[in-house]
């Protein structure tokens, strides 16, 4: 919290930390299984394991709009 003083407020630095958080975190690949996939870049993540490239969030390797549609396809497949 170095970089944030009194001047920001909580809120603001409570925001920042949760996406830098959801930003550097590992997550796992859809293919392979592994907990592996990391941030490339803007919306880009890619698998250290198997290499595949993902597209999705700016911050997290899923948005909430993502997960709808996810779940909508798998009920109208069943």
């Amino acid at each position: 919290m170095a970089n944030f003083s009194i001047r920001y407020g909580t809120r603001i630095r409570k925001r920042f930390f949760e996406i830098k958080h959801k930003k550097q975190a590992k997550y796992k690949c859809e293919s392979c299984g592994k907990i592996a996939v990391k941030r490339i870049e803007t919306g880009i993540w890619q698998c250290k394991h198997c290499n595949n490239i993902y597209a999705g969030a700016a911050y997290s390797f899923t948005s909430e709009a993502g997960e709808r549609s996810r779940k909508l396809i798998d009920a109208i497949k069943k």
